[in-house]
């Protein structure tokens, strides 16, 4: 499986979520659409979450979440991708705030 990102972000999201505190991050967010997915049609497999706003990718091969997708997924939807998947250098270029997505659903560092 391969992303590539249609630029560099300027910010991640580093958030505290039920589900980012077992996955990881950070997040970098570009509109649905933009970003190249390239991957065998069996090498990925999808998880929904019980709100069902967005579906998590996983790698089939080693496990890795690569990126989330929203339900539906349409022009104009904001598309997350998970920069633990990339060079170290890329996440060390971008500010990555904190959110608190497990409470309040701000920002932490503003």
């Amino acid at each position: 499986m391969r992303l590539t990102l249609p630029s560099t972000p300027d910010s991640a999201t580093s958030c505290n979520c039920s589900l980012c505190r077992r996955i990881g991050g950070p997040w970098a967010y570009f509109e649905w659409g933009t970003v190249k997915i390239e991957a065998a049609p069996d090498a990925t497999e999808s998880y929904v979450q019980g709100d069902r706003t967005l579906r998590t990718i996983r790698c089939r091969h080693c496990g890795c979440v690569t990126h989330w997708e929203p339900i539906p997924a349409e022009a104009g939807t904001r598309h997350g991708v998970h920069l633990g998947n990339f060079d170290p250098k890329l996440i060390a270029s971008v500010r990555v705030r904190r959110f608190d997505g497990a409470d309040t659903w701000r920002f932490l560092d503003e």
